[in-house]
């Protein structure tokens, strides 16, 4: 299947180590052009870690810090993500109403140029349906609770939402059109699925209805990239 590597790869930056994420962006930058970082990198180097990382060649940054709290601390990180020309940007849906809106609405503020897209999350791929339902005290199917929780968020405006492979095809049959749906935990055939219990294949999450797969250790430590994403099945157009 092809596709267009710079539109549909995201490569996560999982790593503590500024030079190390600056020396990958370096070496990926020719096969992908979008790098997700989390708290690794911003807590210990703050957002001006994203101009380091456009430097070396991320043409698009995906801020993931799952944002959860009050509606106008959230405006606040969405103002900041904004300034900072981060495209892309998650938040934990179960924040309610209330703290999407805001979101929604300081994003908008920013205006087309600068507008991050808003992913909202829903149940993490680490979690199955045991700790959903034993520790967080939810009962519904951990398919049925994200489906829900995923046609909340397009209502509410949000731009997308976070799912393992897994669950793309039931949240992408239930929001049809609407939404662009990110899929992390992808995985070559026969590989550790380290802290990822929801793993899938790309392929099949694009067929499913992904718009954008999330690739990390596979690619980071790969030796030969372009002979990496030939066996995830992804070919540059």
């Amino acid at each position: 299947m092809g596709v267009a590597l710079h539109r549909q790869v995201i490569c996560a930056l999982d790593t503590p180590d500024i030079d190390e994420a600056l020396g990958v962006v370096k070496r990926l930058r020719d096969h992908v052009n979008t790098f997700k970082i989390g708290h690794a990198l911003t807590l210990p180097y703050g957002l001006d870690v994203l101009e380091r990382l456009r430097e070396a060649g991320a043409t698009r940054i995906f801020l993931d810090l799952k944002f959860h709290d009050i509606p106008n601390s959230v405006a606040l990180a969405v103002r900041e993500a904004a300034r900072r020309h981060v495209w892309m940007m998650t938040l934990h849906i179960t924040g309610g109403p209330a703290m999407i809106t805001a979101a929604v609405e300081e994003a908008r503020s920013a205006g087309d140029a600068n507008r991050p897209l808003l992913i909202g999350v829903s149940v993490l791929t680490s979690l199955d349906q045991r700790v959903l339902t034993d520790y967080l005290g939810v009962s519904r199917p951990i398919e049925e609770h994200m489906v829900g929780l995923s046609k909340l968020a397009i209502d509410l405006d949000l731009d997308g939402v976070v799912c393992s492979a897994q669950e793309v095809k039931p949240i992408r049959d239930a929001l049809g059109s609407r939404g662009v749906i990110v899929t992390p935990g992808i995985r070559l055939p026969n590989t550790e699925v380290h802290d990822q219990v929801r793993v899938g294949d790309a392929n099949s999450a694009l067929q499913q209805g992904a718009d954008y797969l999330v690739i990390g250790r596979a690619l980071t430590g790969s030796a030969n990239p372009e002979k990496t994403l030939e066996q995830f099945g992804l070919v540059a157009n």
